[in-house]
């Protein structure tokens, strides 16, 4: 849209289906959005509204909502569906508050995906080769990248607590600071469209699959909660003497209710699963324990006041609103009809069947599907609808033959 159509208040109008879309391009049929597909209003945020600093040509990107013509927000919208969970806390007198990690890989270009991806030559000449986990002088081979990546940070407002190499080679990490859900989903779109365009003008490309390669830890995008009382700004889980409460057991209850159901929400692609198929710090289940990586639900060693659920399944490919609303819906789920966890875990465990998880995106689809919950808390319309554009993508992957297949299964009798 031109700048002088937006600043005259033009309304910009966009088909619904668009939010069916499936990531090769195509839609599910038109039931699914409404058999005349209308168009939805798209209304700015006026708090999301940037110029972008990487853009030579002066541009600006405004984050919007889909609404319906009739002004009510559209029920296919992950904006919305977030927008709608953070209320129906402020019906109780709760306010959530969220912060993610997002892990991501740079790599060199990558012109044909038959071949795997490659870190990319740094400042010394060389390419990593894994042993830069967590060290000091590990981003200084991509420094001009990453002094580019801070100062348009610094220039979107988007806020970063830490940030770090990760196991992976040529993997890293921010830690977005805490706060209302609604902005730190905002925030965390935001920072994964900026990775991608710096590193475009890099001559890099910014990878947020879950797992890109074999043998390496994936990419998750592990979300933190807590839950305050908005007439005190008390954190909830925690009582006046530093113990954990009812709500946070009724919280973890929830998510523990929720996850299995949800696990397709979490993790959306055929692809996403590959990193929860090796368990350990990607766990594929719905136990929860104090500070162990293991554990689907984590409790970090933190003070009272800084009490949380670390929701350690959603991997850096999920949808920030989608993800981090289904999380916050399940704990209030589990507030609301004052459900008990089961018994904490510590150390080295075998997760009961009752907390395993969808291990598939084709069992996470079937689970969602035959979930009353998903209906209830995200509404028939959407639930039906994602599965839909999904099965669509996990239709189109199943069209193809993978190289693994070729060469192990060609010379088979």
């Amino acid at each position: 849209m031109t700048a002088e159509g937006f600043l005259e208040g033009r309304r910009l109008q966009m088909a619904r289906g668009v939010l069916l879309q499936c990531i090769m391009g195509g839609y599910p049929p038109a039931r699914f959005y409404g058999s005349d597909d209308g168009d939805l209003a798209l209304v700015a945020d006026p708090q999301q509204i940037h110029r972008l600093p990487w853009s030579q040509q002066p541009r600006a990107l405004a984050i919007c909502d889909a609404d319906e013509l009739t002004g009510e927000s559209s029920r296919l919208s992950t904006r919305g569906q977030l927008k709608a969970v953070i209320a129906r806390y402020a019906a109780h007198g709760l306010a959530p508050v969220v912060a993610t990690e997002l892990e991501f890989f740079v790599f060199a270009p990558n012109t044909d995906p038959t071949q795997p991806f490659q870190p990319p030559v740094g400042l010394d000449g060389r390419r990593e080769d894994g042993h830069s986990a967590f060290s000091v002088s590990s981003n200084n081979g991509l420094r001009p990248f990453f002094s580019d990546v801070y100062a348009c940070m610094a220039a979107l407002g988007l806020p970063r607590d830490t940030f770090m190499h990760e196991m992976g080679v040529s993997q890293f990490e921010i830690n977005l600071l805490h706060g209302d859900p609604l902005l730190l989903a905002d925030q965390t779109f935001l920072f994964k469209h900026l990775l991608k365009e710096v590193a475009l003008k890099h001559g890099l490309t910014v990878v947020c699959m879950a797992k890109p390669l074999a043998h390496t830890p994936g990419s998750s995008m592990h979300i933190h909660q807590s839950i305050v009382e908005i007439a005190s700004g008390r954190n909830v889980f925690s009582d006046d003497a530093g113990q954990p409460t009812a709500t946070f057991r009724h919280f973890i209850g929830g998510q523990q209710a929720g996850m299995a159901d949800f696990t397709a929400l979490f993790a959306p692609n055929v692809n996403s699963y590959q990193r929860l198929c090796h368990p350990y710090a990607s766990p594929n289940n719905a136990c929860w324990s104090h500070d162990n990586r293991a554990a689907g639900l984590r409790i970090p060693a933190s003070s009272p006041v800084a009490r949380r659920v670390e929701n350690r399944l959603p991997g850096a490919d999920a949808n920030p609103y989608l993800a981090i609303a289904a999380s916050l819906a399940a704990g209030l789920h589990g507030i609301e009809n004052e459900l008990e966890p089961q018994a904490a875990i510590q150390g080295e465990f075998e997760v009961p069947d009752s907390l395993s998880l969808p291990c598939t995106l084709h069992a996470a689809l079937e689970r969602l599907k035959r979930s009353p919950l998903a209906k209830e808390l995200f509404g028939k319309e959407f639930i039906e609808g994602y599965i839909a554009s999904k099965t669509m993508e996990l239709t189109s992957f199943f069209d193809e033959i993978t190289p693994w297949e070729r060469r192990v299964l060609a010379a088979q009798a």
